[in-house]
């Protein structure tokens, strides 16, 4: 019988690739706005949007879910939906009203953490209509920045980029509704809990996809 990891484990592939990803965000930052290397820029974000895809299913193909994992692979992505398109922003590639609306979207539903909490909860299911916005919206980013290159090729792959970022963002919004919707159930249908009680069984639902 194969040993089954503890689910409080700390070092494994898909934690070291969450890491990994986190690390990289102030080098992109430099990358881009400092050093002028759109190139390294550009690896960089298809490195950590193909990482990010991976890790999950490296989790469950070796069996390394952890509970460090669960919280900090979402974080990094958070990180990555508010650091990406600011410095994008920055740099005139992206225009601020987008950045702005990713922002607000992702303040709106950090504010609504208290409220799972004090329900027992430690999050809500992620949508698959989620996933989908954040692949979009990182597969997007990095196709907008080659779409700056001095090339014939770039603008073919700019326009597409665009397309990515404006269905991610579509899908992005509608996820939110959806979000808003399960808050809402969540706030008729559970009671509260006390402050030393431990999250019900209903939170391990919560944090699954």
């Amino acid at each position: 019988m194969e040993p089954v990891l503890p689910p409080n484990r700390v070092l494994t592939v898909p934690n070291v690739l969450s890491a990994v990803r986190l690390a990289l965000i102030p080098v992109f930052v430099y990358a881009l706005l400092v050093a002028h290397a759109n190139g390294w820029a550009v690896a960089i974000l298809m490195f950590s949007g193909a990482s990010d895809w991976a890790d999950g299913k490296i989790a469950r193909l070796l069996n390394q879910s952890s509970k460090l994992g669960v919280l900090l692979d979402p974080a990094v992505d958070r990180l990555y939906m508010v650091a990406v398109p600011i410095v994008l922003a920055f740099s005139g590639i992206v225009p601020w009203w987008f950045v702005i609306v990713l922002i607000a979207r992702d303040g709106l539903l950090a504010a609504t953490l208290p409220l799972l909490w004090s329900r027992g909860l430690t999050a809500l299911p992620v949508t698959y209509i989620g996933k989908a916005a954040t692949f979009a919206l990182m597969s997007g980013f990095p196709l907008v920045l080659l779409g700056t290159f001095d090339a014939l090729w770039s603008r073919v792959i700019g326009a597409c980029g665009w397309a990515f970022l404006a269905w991610g963002m579509y899908a992005y919004l509608w996820a939110f509704v959806q979000y808003a919707v399960q808050m809402t159930l969540v706030l008729r249908r559970m009671p509260k809990v006390d402050r030393g009680s431990r999250p019900s069984a209903a939170a391990k639902v919560a944090d699954h996809g």
